[in-house]
């Protein structure tokens, strides 16, 4: 997710619109069943080679946003790309590398649970290691989403036709056997259709649309491209990022933001089934869950989670529509900056915090590796 907000809700009944939206298109939802159940939930394009799963994989390829990009929005500038300037990367490795945290993100913590290096983003791919390369590679773009956010960079589908032409171009594509996909999608498209419309019920009636797209994308990853393991994460609850909770002073969260992230939650959850009734290719990874036990309103602090700021970001920008990172035309520093980032659950108005990360992967990592595992 990026710096976007979701316009304030009118009124509650919003939310019969979105229930009432929820559901996919009944034709479309209906030939996905009958095609599950003509298969009996089996698909063999991703199949054989010889793989063992054993908890490891062989190779990680990441798609997604800013909550997976390791360094591949390029550097156009401090007010358009924070990630590469200061403070960003002031826990790890005590420089910006691109990740929009104080450290790792996402990805590092999904390659640690998958026992491997983490992937090198494709921005980068020309100084690493052959080694490395031969690991996996990271396409996630800080600002993308399933579709097209406004933000003109290469959405899920684009990153997957820049994959097929890298796996495409090497020379041992056919000794690989335990890749794995990761697919993370964190709420740009919602941000960018509210911000655009002013409104949350475009928001909210986009919900089918997206999820349509995202469910495209995954078949499109095992029936066409093989991948024999996916993992997709679902929507955190987006209204207990600061975005939201700074005009209440950080003490609670916007209710209809995080009613909107769990009807996404329900909907792709509903494609799953659909997709894979066995479970056996793709595994739902629950952020949702984790954020909520560490943000949520019922969470006031220290004595509730172990960060003393649930909600308040480390790196606070003075002015409501200011950013992590602004400076004035003298150079003077436009933001606060917390003394301990491991405190706090959020580093910036969106983005965890290294620590906040370590935290929610130790729910999911026991998951990932019984999953490799099966």
């Amino acid at each position: 997710m990026d710096r976007r907000r979701l316009a304030p809700a009118a009124t509650m009944a919003l939310l019969c619109l979105a229930a009432a939206l929820l559901a996919l298109s009944p034709a479309a939802e209906a030939a996905a069943v009958a095609e599950e159940q003509r298969t009996g939930g089996k698909h063999t394009s991703g199949s054989g080679g010889g793989c063992a799963w054993s908890g490891k994989a062989s190779s990680v390829w990441v798609f997604g946003d800013s909550y997976a990009d390791t360094g591949n929005l390029g550097d156009l500038g401090r007010e358009l790309t924070h990630a590469w300037y200061d403070p960003y990367g002031v826990t790890f490795p005590g420089r910006p590398t691109g990740r929009f945290s104080d450290g790792r993100v996402l990805t590092d913590f999904i390659a640690g649970a998958m026992g491997i290096p983490t992937p090198v983003a494709y921005k980068l791919r020309r100084g690493a290691a052959a080694g490395l390369l031969s690991r996996g590679m990271n396409f996630a773009v800080g600002g993308s989403g399933v579709l097209d956010t406004g933000y003109l960079q290469r959405n899920i589908s684009a990153q997957i036709d820049l994959f097929q032409g890298q796996r495409a171009a090497a020379a041992d594509n056919a000794k690989r056997g335990c890749d794995v996909a990761v697919v993370v999608v964190s709420g740009n498209d919602y941000a960018y259709v509210a911000d655009k419309d002013n409104s949350t019920s475009a928001a909210i009636a986009y919900i089918p649309t997206v999820v349509r797209g995202l469910r495209e994308q995954l078949r499109r990853l095992r029936d066409e491209v093989g991948m024999r393991k996916v993992v997709v994460t679902n929507l955190h609850p987006m209204g207990c990022t600061p975005l939201f909770t700074r005009p209440l002073n950080y003490t609670g969260c916007d209710a209809l933001a995080n009613a909107g992230a769990a009807q996404h939650n329900a909907a792709l959850q509903s494609v799953l089934a659909a997709l894979d009734p066995t479970n056996a290719t793709f595994l739902l990874l629950d952020l949702n869950a984790p954020f909520a036990a560490h943000v949520s309103d019922s969470v006031s602090g220290a004595g509730d989670s172990r960060f003393a700021e649930p909600r308040r970001p480390c790196c606070e920008s003075f002015a409501a529509d200011g950013y992590c990172g602004q400076q004035d035309d003298g150079g003077k520093r436009m933001y606060a900056l917390c003394a301990d980032p491991a405190k706090h659950f959020y580093w910036d108005d969106v983005h965890p915090t290294q620590a906040a990360w370590a935290a929610v992967a130790e729910s999911f990592r026991p998951k990932i590796q019984e999953f490799l595992s099966a």
